[in-house]
C-alpha cells in the first residue's frame, strides 16, 4: 500500500490506462501545458505528447462533441471538465449524443468515453460553481454514473470506467483532491455498480457517496458519543446502483439515514429512498431520514455556505430524528 492523494490517484489511473492502450487520450481545457486546472493531469503532456493530451478552446460543447465522434470510430477519450457546472454547456452532447448512440445506431456504435472533473461546493465559489449534478445524469438511460469518495476507489473505478464501452459520468468532489488514503501498489480494478461498506455497524445504516462520506466521517465521533453504532455504506456508483448491498444493510439495521451534498428534490437520495421503501418496507422500524443541502442556490459567504451544506451537526440531528 502507498499513501496517495485523491488527485494523484486519478492521475495514476489515467497514466496506467494511457500506457496500456494507445487509443486512450485526454482532452479538455488546460489539461496539457497548464497541467490541469487542479493539477490532476500533471506530467501527462510531457509523457504522451500533444496528440494524446489535448488542450482545447473554452468550448465544452465543441470538445465534448469531438470526444463523442472519436469514441464512435474506436478511440477511448477522457473528457475533462474544469468543473461539472460547465458540463451544462455540453449537456446536449452528453445526453442526446453520447447516451443515445448505441441505442439509436442499433448497436453499431459503442461509446467508450469518460466525462470527468470536479463537482460540488469548492468553498466560496458561489451558486454557479457549487452544484452537485449527479442526479441529473443518473436520470439518463445509457449513461453510467460513478462518484468515488476515496483515493483507492477513485483510481480503481476510473480504470474500470476507461475500459467500459459505455459513456461514464465520473464525478470527483473538488474538496477531496487533497485528501490522502491508502492505494494498492499493484494494478487493480473496482467493478462499477458495487457499493462498499466503509464501516460495519448495527444500529442504523448511513448511505452516502462522494464528499458526503467525508462529512459522515467527520460526524462519526459525535454519533458514537451518543452511544450509536452506525453502518456506513458508500454507494460509489449511482448508475448502476448496488441494490443488493443497500438492502442487506437495511435488513440488518432496520433504520436508514441518507446524507448527500445535492438538493432535496428529485435527488439521488429520493431514488434510493424509493427503492428501499418498495423493497424493504417491512424491515424498516422508522421512516427514512435524509440530510441534504438546503433547497437554495449556494450562497457565496463562507458562513452561509456552511449552513447551506450538510454538516456534522445536521447529520447528528438527523440521527436524533431517526432514533427518536
Amino acid at each position: 500500500m502507498a499513501k496517495m492523494s485523491y488527485r494523484e490517484a486519478v492521475r495514476r489511473a489515467m497514466l496506467e490506462e494511457m500506457e496500456r492502450d494507445p487509443a486512450v487520450f485526454l482532452m479538455g481545457e488546460e489539461v496539457g501545458h497548464y497541467q490541469g486546472a487542479y493539477k490532476v493531469s500533471q506530467g501527462l503532456l510531457e509523457k504522451f505528447g500533444e496528440m494524446r493530451v489535448v488542450d482545447t478552446p473554452i468550448s465544452e460543447a465543441g470538445f465534448s462533441g469531438v470526444g463523442v465522434g472519436s469514441a464512435m470510430v474506436g478511440l477511448r477519450p477522457i473528457i475533462e471538465y474544469m468543473t461539472w457546472n460547465f458540463s451544462l454547456v455540453a449537456i446536449d452532447q452528453i445526453i442526446s449524443s453520447a447516451a443515445k448512440m448505441l441505442y439509436m445506431s442499433g448497436g453499431q456504435f459503442n461509446m467508450p468515453i469518460v466525462f470527468r472533473g470536479p463537482s460540488g461546493a469548492g468553498g466560496m465559489v458561489a451558486a454557479q460553481h457549487s452544484q452537485s449534478l449527479e442526479s441529473f445524469y443518473m436520470h439518463v438511460p445509457g449513461l453510467k454514473v460513478v462518484v468515488p469518495a476515496t483515493p483507492k476507489d477513485a483510481c480503481g473505478l476510473l480504470k474500470t470506467s476507461i475500459r467500459d464501452n459505455n459513456p461514464v459520468i465520473f464525478i470527483e468532489s473538488e474538496v477531496l483532491y487533497n485528501v490522502s488514503g491508502d492505494v494498492p501498489d499493484e494494478e487493480y480494478l473496482i467493478p462499477l455498480g458495487k457499493a462498499d461498506i466503509k464501516r460495519e455497524g448495527s444500529d442504523f445504516t448511513i448511505i452516502c457517496w462522494s464528499r458526503s462520506l467525508l462529512l459522515v466521517q467527520e460526524a462519526l465521533s459525535l454519533i458514537e458519543k451518543e452511544g450509536y453504532n452506525p453502518e456506513i455504506v458508500d454507494l460509489r456508483s449511482l448508475r448502476p446502483l448496488d441494490e443488493k448491498t443497500i438492502f442487506e444493510s437495511v435488513r440488518k439495521t432496520n433504520r436508514v439515514l441518507i446524507v448527500e451534498e445535492g438538493w432535496p428534490q428529485a435527488s439521488v437520495g429520493s431514488e434510493v429512498s424509493d427503492r428501499i421503501q418498495r423493497n424493504c418496507f417491512d424491515d424498516l422500524d422508522a421512516p427514512i431520514v435524509r440530510v441534504t443541502q438546503e433547497d437554495v442556490p449556494m450562497p457565496y459567504a463562507q458562513n452561509l455556505e456552511k449552513q447551506s451544506l450538510a454538516n456534522p451537526s445536521k447529520i447528528l440531528a438527523g440521527v436524533h430524528q431517526l432514533m427518536s
